[in-house]
């Protein structure tokens, strides 16, 4: 559960979202610290072949999950990334996104 303006955000709500968007091959939603907010939605996203991270799609991927959620839910920081850290079971392994 991530709190941000005393909001209760849940990644995975969010994560499901920004799955259904086709640049999207998988994701990770974390609560990132903020100075205003106490913590800010972070998503960490892996594309799919032929499609760049810049600052166009992380704008068109904020006003998506907007439109199909709570518009405070929407991830204020978005990261693109090659891969997710995962266990050698494949479990997405979130701390490890927090530490960075």
């Amino acid at each position: 559960m991530i709190i941000s303006g005393g909001y209760n955000i849940a990644g995975p709500e969010v994560e499901n979202v920004l799955l259904e968007h086709e640049a999207v091959q998988e994701c990770a939603v974390i609560g990132q610290p903020d100075e205003d907010r106490g913590h800010i939605v972070k998503a960490v996203i892996v594309l799919r072949q032929g499609h760049a991270g810049d600052d166009k799609l992380a704008k068109q991927l904020q006003d998506f999950v907007k439109e199909r959620i709570a518009p405070y839910k929407y991830p204020r920081a978005i990261e693109f990334s090659e891969s997710l850290p995962r266990t050698a079971t494949g479990k997405l392994q979130r701390y490890r996104l927090r530490e960075e």
